[in-house]
């Protein structure tokens, strides 16, 4: 899609697209986590990984650059967020730092785009 077009609908952010594809692998991760972290890290990180997209699109859908910008924000906490818990995983030796290899470059993937469109939509 040209720079110039006009994203109608978030579904067409590409930002919004790897935010899904993070909450997807972070469900298979933690699918493989100890049962007595079901409710607790586990459900943490999943909350922690749907709201990435789920901020990206509230906030494009909100129509106001302001707002989107508030809500892209959201997006950037819930990737710290959820990078912590993944070293927390380590720590507690629930995976291997190779488990979480990919993910941890997806989410650096992410806050990279996250910085970038904010900066875009800060000169607005």
């Amino acid at each position: 899609m040209p720079e110039s077009a006009k994203v109608k609908h978030y579904k067409e952010l590409k930002i919004w697209q790897k935010g899904m594809a993070l909450t997807k692998a972070v469900y298979e991760l933690t699918g493989k986590l100890p049962a007595e972290e079901r409710y607790g890290l586990a459900a943490q990180m999943r909350r922690a990984a749907v709201s990435v997209p789920s901020n990206i699109a509230e906030g494009q859908a909100r129509h106001g650059t302001r707002e989107f910008l508030q809500f892209l924000s959201h997006a950037g906490g819930s990737l710290a967020e959820l990078e912590t818990q993944l070293l927390l995983c380590i720590d507690l030796r629930y995976c291997a730092a190779s488990d979480v290899s990919t993910i941890s470059g997806e989410i650096a993937e992410l806050q990279k785009m996250l910085a970038a469109i904010r900066r875009k939509l800060s000169v607005f």
